[in-house]
């Protein structure tokens, strides 16, 4: 077999951060779809995932190990990709379409043609990406409730959206897992996360639920710690961001 090139590196790298590692295996379809893409066998694409696997400190934290094998190729691309998650995003997707015979563009054509096309693809992107990271971290479920419906979800911005940077927006260790009902009590600053990643709720939400609703979905919680993700442990600078300017800040 030929030896990898730096695309498909890259677009592993992609897959490696969209699936939880402990489910990747030559079985996975993501796993599949992605070795038939870039003409590699299911095996050599698990392995490769593996291998991006033993560069990642938030693993080793937990125990994780990745495999021993890994190439000066494999430590390059995690290395040179690793915090420039919209550059890894919108690269990956820019290979994909190429490696279908197509470009990015003809992935987006409900996107109407003008001088911001691009901008608003990579947007797209971008936050394709963004949901597909924080969830997969999270094994799929709330980090708060444990429920884990794909429809009742919502990869969460610790940092919103309008205050971040393309890459911050990106950033899957800028997210949470939440179902709707408590990301919508986060973004309106109703309950936050400390930096030992325990649950803070404010008293001030008795002012828009009453006290059995509030009892019942919030008061239970407080003091709580939250489910860690696998992959992209929230950043502790994005946590106080949402302490500082989001919590009780109306």
């Amino acid at each position: 077999m030929d030896k990898w090139t730096r695309e498909e590196e890259i677009i592993v790298l992609d897959l490696y951060c969209k699936i939880p590692f402990k489910s990747s295996s030559k079985n996975n379809p993501e796993v599949i779809k992605i070795a038939n893409l870039i003409g590699r066998t299911p095996s050599a694409v698990n392995m490769k995932i593996g291998n991006f696997g033993s560069f990642d400190n938030r693993l080793k934290e937990q125990g994780i190990v990745g495999l021993s094998n890994a190439s000066k190729l494999d430590k390059e691309i995690f290395y040179e990709f690793n915090g420039k998650w919209d550059e890894l995003a919108y690269e990956s997707k820019k290979l994909i379409a190429k490696y279908n015979g197509e470009q990015i563009l003809d992935n987006y054509k409900d996107i109407p043609n003008g001088y911001e096309k691009v901008t608003l693809i990579k947007q797209r992107v971008h936050q394709q990406f963004f949901r597909q990271a924080v969830l997969a971290s999270y094994n799929g479920a709330c980090c708060i409730t444990g429920l884990s419906n794909p429809e009742l979800l919502v990869a969460s911005h610790i940092k919103p959206w309008k205050d971040s940077t393309s890459n911050e927006k990106t950033d899957p260790k800028n997210g949470l897992c939440l179902n709707s009902l408590h990301d919508k009590a986060f973004d309106r600053g109703f309950i936050t996360i400390s930096d030992k990643y325990e649950i803070i709720v404010s008293n001030k939400i008795r002012d828009v639920c009453n006290g059995e609703s509030v009892d019942k979905f919030f008061n239970v919680l407080k003091g709580h710690k939250i489910n860690l993700p696998e992959k992209f442990l929230p950043q502790k600078e994005y946590l106080q961001y949402h302490n500082d300017c989001i919590y009780e800040n109306w």
